[in-house]
């Protein structure tokens, strides 16, 4: 009876070990059949990817293939982020504020194919700059050159790790080149610099990024932050009370996507990070940008979704200032107006 009694439980451990062995290969098949993803992104559409495109991407790709897919998400401020990516943060995919973000994960070496080689030239959604400003707008702040005025607080972020910040910055000086602001005759560069260098004086917060901007704007600090028209419209849907100004001349703020060809060949992701991208540019999911206060690059959604977005008297585009090449050397330079504007002020 003892003999058979060790020869029971042998068995019993013996199969409690074939299950366990089973087990763990059920579940090596399913990590293998469950992909995972990685998503860089700049702060402003966490709500967008999070809460709407991502799980709808998710269902999409379930009824397409049965694999649940996973996402590993990162939000950090445009410039930030890029350069995370280029110091070996693995995202498949590269969702930033401006295309110069992109470019410099391309010169790094680690996006290999022309990442703008289509109709859309890679952009996925798009906004304006804006001003958030307290309810019932208790400053009289209705166009620019209102933040040049004495004793306004104003909070916009650094264009050191945000891309939000060099789109306010671009926004302001080319308002005034185009001679949209009061006081700034068209084409005097002499003027829009000094125009800028009156506002930024009024600069009391440089946060790292347009998120964590609007977040110090909503927790009481300054008068006025310039910022994402999406941020703020975030913001009311999450229940805060502050109104917004839409300047009368303002910049197209377009947003691009790439995939990393890096890190999406070293996770043998490709295909899952090509399908993703596209169903970005979706009707489905350009409604889902529009619905956290994001402008949709789709006409026939544009027109749809018209009646959530103010008009602009005077939209224009990077193009206006030369382009992100001539941009980033003529602003943000060296020998850039906004780097000698910050020089000066901090003498």
């Amino acid at each position: 009876m003892r003999m058979k009694g060790r020869i029971r439980r042998g068995k019993e451990w013996f199969l409690s070990v074939v299950i366990l062995v089973l087990a763990l290969n059920s579940v090596c098949v399913a990590a293998s059949e469950n992909p995972t993803l990685v998503l860089g992104g700049f702060t402003t559409p966490r709500e967008a990817y999070g809460k709407a495109i991502i799980p709808a991407f998710q269902s999409y790709w379930k009824t397409k293939t049965g694999q649940n897919v996973m996402f590993q998400e990162s939000y950090l401020g445009s410039g930030a982020q890029a350069r995370a990516i280029i110091s070996g943060f693995e995202a498949d995919v590269a969702a930033l504020s401006l295309e110069g973000d992109i470019d410099k994960i391309a010169e790094a070496g680690l996006i290999k194919h022309d990442w703008k080689g289509n109709a859309k030239k890679a952009m996925v959604s798009r906004s304006i700059v804006v001003f958030a400003v307290r309810k019932g707008n208790p400053k009289g702040i209705h166009d620019w050159a209102d933040l040049s005025k004495q004793g306004i607080q104003i909070l916009t972020p650094n264009p050191k790790t945000s891309g939000g910040a060099m789109w306010n910055v671009n926004a302001l000086y080319g308002a005034a080149l185009r001679g949209q602001v009061k006081g700034v005759a068209k084409g005097d560069a002499t003027a829009a610099r000094q125009f800028l260098r009156d506002v930024f004086k009024n600069v009391t917060v440089m946060d790292k990024g347009a998120r964590e901007s609007i977040t110090n704007f909503e927790r009481g600090v300054g008068d006025v932050a310039i910022t994402y028209e999406n941020e703020v419209l975030v913001g009311r849907q999450a229940g805060q009370t502050y109104d917004y100004v839409v300047p009368r001349s303002t910049i197209l703020i377009e947003n691009p996507v790439a995939i990393v060809d890096k890190w999406a060949e070293k996770h043998k992701t490709r295909e899952l990070a090509q399908a993703f991208v596209e169903f970005l540019w979706t009707p489905e999911a350009q409604r889902m940008f529009a619905k956290y206060g994001l402008r949709s690059i789709d006409p026939a959604v544009e027109k749809e979704t018209t009646k959530l977005f103010p008009p602009v008297e005077d939209l224009w585009t990077i193009e206006y200032l030369g382009g992100w090449p001539a941009v980033s050397k003529n602003i943000f330079g060296p020998q850039g107006v906004y780097i000698q504007v910050m020089a000066e002020l901090r003498r």
